[in-house]
């Protein structure tokens, strides 16, 4: 793959908060883009270890690491893990200043990107939520896809310092609306996956050469990108790498939750997640989602 190109933009003063497969990488363009950035991470020694390689400075709090920045970013792990970093004394929030933004690429409940957003504009600081699709490979080269909820003005501020590890970076609606159509997006994937398991499964024991037939039907309407990038390795049996199938339940738990408030029927989208506990209790945890496969053999 080519090398990520950057769109000249004014260097921003910036803060990355959370350092892990998606994080660092992301706040590593941020700083290969020309922006000042200063990282903090729960496990201090990987912020110190990201800025000795990055050049970049880390510091022990969120509040810390927010201080003086124009735009704070932020990847952790679930609702609990993104208010420890943004509310509270040693939260971001308590370090930023009023017209600061901050950004929530973190995969949580539409309803935590409501009240942080609430939370941040009573300070005067605005709040996105944008959660990314792209896997780790996305976010290593720069392409993440972003899908965001907030205020047009914070939006049009940040898109330009963002691209940096975007290929589109793009406003869905309301806050807590770039959550949602994150969860759209996993509906999708958990569908995909799963007839693509089907059909591997199905074509090996009519013992077709599945490799070719993937290359055949990948021409046609049965194309995709799970298909195009996961095929081959569930034919191989290989699911050391990609999105981990704990990860894949964490989103599916937050779907089906939102399901329940709004109604929506997901039945195919809940056996799927019923699915992934199979694939759990074989010891997949850490598994790629494309792992599906392992429990039809």
């Amino acid at each position: 793959m080519n090398p990520k190109t950057y769109e000249p933009t004014p260097s921003r003063r910036v803060a990355f908060l959370g350092l892990g497969v998606m994080g660092s990488p992301m706040a590593g363009h941020l700083t290969k883009a020309g922006h000042q950035v200063t990282v903090y991470n729960r496990t201090a020694t990987k912020a110190e270890a990201w800025a000795k390689q990055h050049g970049g400075a880390f510091k022990a709090t969120p509040r810390e690491a927010a201080a003086g920045a124009d735009i704070v970013f932020c990847c952790v792990g679930n609702d609990a893990d993104l208010r420890s970093v943004v509310l509270g004394a040693d939260g971001a929030l308590a370090g930023m200043k009023p017209g600061a933004i901050f950004v929530d690429h973190t995969t949580a409940s539409a309803d935590v990107a409501r009240e942080l957003y609430a939370a941040a504009k009573a300070l005067g600081i605005a709040f996105v939520d944008a959660p990314v699709s792209g896997g780790q490979a996305g976010a290593e080269n720069g392409l993440l896809t972003v899908m965001c909820g907030g205020d047009q003005p914070a939006f049009d501020a940040v898109k330009p310092v963002a691209m940096a590890f975007s290929r589109a970076f793009t406003l869905m609606g309301a806050p807590g609306a770039g959550q949602l159509t994150k969860m759209v997006n996993q509906i999708c994937i958990a569908g995909l996956v799963q007839g693509l398991s089907e059909a591997i499964a199905f074509g090996q024991k009519a013992g077709l050469d599945m490799n070719l037939v993937l290359e055949v039907i990948g021409k046609g309407a049965a194309q995709s990108w799970q298909m195009d990038n996961r095929g081959k390795t569930m034919v191989a049996g290989e699911f050391n790498f990609g999105f981990a199938v704990d990860w894949m339940r964490k989103d599916l738990g937050l779907v089906l939750d939102e399901a329940k408030r709004n109604g929506a029927r997901l039945p195919v989208t809940a056996l799927v997640d019923q699915f992934y506990a199979d694939v759990q209790a074989m010891g997949g945890q850490r598994y790629d989602t494309s792992s599906l496969i392992k429990r039809l053999k």
